[in-house]
């Protein structure tokens, strides 16, 4: 991977393609296409280090769903696409995330704002093939389990602009995006790699996680919730 910076000052951030263990996921390699943190606000070293964050934290899961020219699937793991409990209580992180709508400076929220829910964080990119492959069967969720708000907080370099081309106009019913453009969610929760889901309570403690995707719209997914 390599990060530099451009005459108009942004970040170009080269990565590699990496895998997250677990079955169907192979051990891909190539490299992916450059991503350009956007925010002329921001210091040449703010957005170097908003980009060695995500790029650091990040890039390791997110080809799972491409099967290309492997030469062999990674060792399967019982914590990939399966429910860890063993975080349970833990109080969400007092992370800030922008709100549709808020640009750089205004319409921040934290999970606290969400209190007196029960609230499924989702962790994706879109630059992550299986972060968008499940996200059609996250929003039929958020239809059929209203009591439950599903979160999907954009790890995305390319801020507004990539998160609102996927989330164009009538694709989704219920799904409302919000961006974490720092990469500090899934910094605070040291999490390896995308998709990431932590389902959280109604006083904000976490009951379980999944690292990789679920079939989310399944009657087993939806009786956890």
């Amino acid at each position: 991977m390599a990060l530099r910076i451009a005459r108009d000052g942004t970040v170009l951030v080269a990565r590699r393609r990496a895998v997250y263990p677990g079955a169907a996921m192979a051990a891909t390699a190539g490299l992916m296409e450059a991503h350009v943190i956007q925010n002329s606000g921001a210091s040449v070293g703010r957005r170097l280090a908003a980009a060695a964050v995500l790029v650091g934290v990040l890039v390791s899961a997110c080809d799972a769903g491409s099967s290309g020219n492997a030469a062999a699937a990674a060792p399967a793991s019982p914590r990939v696409s399966t429910i860890d409990r063993s975080h349970a209580g833990t109080p969400a992180p007092n992370v800030a995330f922008e709100r549709p709508g808020g640009g750089p400076g205004g319409g921040k929220a934290t999970l606290a704002d969400y209190r007196g829910r029960r609230v499924l964080v989702n962790l994706w990119a879109t630059w992550c093939a299986p972060c968008l492959a499940e996200m059609p069967a996250l929003d039929r969720l958020a239809g059929a389990k209203p009591r439950v708000l599903i979160l999907p907080i954009a790890e995305e370099m390319g801020g507004w602009a990539a998160v609102n081309r996927f989330f164009r106009p009538g694709r989704f019913k219920t799904l409302q995006p919000v961006l974490d453009q720092p990469g500090s969610y899934v910094e605070a929760l040291k999490a390896a790699g995308l998709p990431m889901s932590v389902l959280y309570d109604e006083k904000g403690r976490e009951i379980w996680r999944v690292a990789g995707p679920l079939k989310w719209d399944s009657p087993e997914i939806a009786a956890q919730l």
